[in-house]
């Protein structure tokens, strides 16, 4: 959702209502309960915050942005849209505090991975203030629902909070930086009619749900003017990954096609809060992530393909999606068909998911809390994807979340596909790649 949609008007004691966007109704047209689409963000502080303090800096964060204090308007059989209803404050409580315990932080990522926040109550986020005993400082744990907000928007309110919380304004953060228009790659990749390669299923353990693996890396280095961004680098690393993996279990070569949401919204005050992320595709054919390959030759064609991608004005999801929420017929029954199609189209959906935000363009001080020493957060890998890489960088290191399907993966295959990440993005360190 954004906020070039406004809301309409309303009488003397009704609330207002904003009509789903695109991104928004598809998502809820596929929800699962079997695999919830959660993003989940977890901000590390070295001290821990005040609990009436924190919880008063978040409620003034969210009367900010109202288009966070949402939720889903009930509706009739033959209503046409789905319809968010502004509320004028919370429903309940988002912050909580559970008592400090051995393992906490690993059982509050479980959660936020398992149980997505209700669409029904507003706002449609939680946050949970992490402590373990014997271990200093806390985590802010936002467990967001997708259908709702996005990454990027949660970390908004975060830094809108953290200014509260600290009395302190922070400098305006740096746009989004963007390419001008862009002649296209000399070579585009593979063609859009080809079926992409599916991540080859491991040795799942029978169990429903995501899990997730984090660690920290150094961010690659590149040499001085080298025609490639950390983003490219981190394609590269995705495609060699996922190449390598199908190449061990034994699966047919074929094309790769990586999604990567592109975010052009403003970062301060006014940026739209809501699902404001495009998705473009990056392909690889196979022969470009075969083995032997040269790594440099193929940072510069992924930066050839991402600039233009970058470049080129696209709705959200694309013209189709565009099609199929439009309003012509009863939601339910759009709801059928979009669930339907997303079944038939499942073998030529996206190989995975590459969410990068890159450097984090907030501050987020928390005074006498402190800044993050360390940001994760993840996208939802419900099948067919199954798998997807998200990163931050925060305070000079690099933060990636490995999320994958259980009914997809076990436990060692993703220790065992971010050991082959992390040897592939070292490969495209200047120090190390041809």
């Amino acid at each position: 959702m954004t906020a070039l949609q406004p809301a309409r008007p309303h009488a003397a004691g009704r609330l207002p209502r904003v009509p789903f966007p695109v991104v928004d109704e598809v998502e809820r047209h596929c929800e699962q309960d079997a695999e919830p689409t959660t993003v989940h963000i977890e901000v590390h502080l070295p001290g821990r915050v005040e609990e009436d303090r924190f919880r008063s800096a978040f409620a003034q964060s969210l009367a900010r942005y109202p288009r966070a204090l949402m939720r889903e308007r009930p509706r009739g059989p033959f209503a046409r849209r789905y319809e968010w209803e502004l509320t004028d404050g919370p429903d309940r409580d988002p912050v909580s505090f559970p008592p400090a315990a051995p393992g906490a932080l690993d059982r509050a990522r479980d959660a936020a991975l398992a149980v997505a926040p209700s669409l029904t109550a507003s706002p449609p986020l939680r946050v949970e203030v992490v402590r373990e005993p014997g271990r200093e400082g806390c985590v802010l744990l936002f467990t967001v629902n997708h259908t709702a907000l996005d990454g990027p928007a949660c970390l908004r309110l975060a830094a809108s909070a953290a200014e509260i919380y600290s009395g302190r304004a922070a400098p305006p953060p740096p746009a989004p930086a963007r390419p001008a228009s862009v002649p296209p790659p000399r070579r585009s990749g593979p063609s859009a009619l080809a079926r992409p390669a599916r991540v080859a299923a491991g040795t799942p353990r029978g169990a429903s749900g995501n899990a997730m693996l984090v660690a920290e890396l150094p961010v690659p280095r590149r040499e001085s003017g080298a025609p490639y961004t950390v983003n490219d680098q981190l394609m590269v690393a995705t495609a060699l990954t996922v190449a390598d993996w199908n190449r061990s279990r034994g699966t047919a070569e074929r094309p790769l096609r990586i999604t990567m949401p592109v975010d052009d919204r403003p970062r301060g005050p006014e940026m739209p809060i809501g699902n404001g992320t495009r998705l473009v595709e990056v392909g690889f054919d196979a022969a470009e992530v075969a083995a032997g390959r040269d790594v440099a030759a193929l940072l510069r064609l992924t930066a050839e393909r991402t600039r233009a991608l970058k470049a080129q004005p696209r709705p959200q999801l694309g013209r189709a999606a565009s099609l199929l929420t439009t309003p012509l017929v009863p939601v339910a029954a759009r709801a059928s068909f979009t669930r339907g199609l997303r079944v038939l189209a499942g073998p030529w959906t996206s190989t995975t998911l590459l969410s990068n935000i890159g450097r984090i363009p907030y501050p987020m001080d928390f005074g006498d809390a402190g800044r993050p020493t360390a940001l994760w957060f993840s996208a939802p890998a419900r099948t067919p994807r199954g798998l997807t890489f998200t990163t931050a960088s925060t305070a000079g290191r690099l933060h990636l979340a490995l999320r994958w399907s259980r009914a997809l993966l076990g436990d060692e295959d993703g220790a065992a596909l971010l050991g082959l990440f992390t040897r592939h993005l070292a490969a495209t360190s200047s120090e190390e790649a041809p």
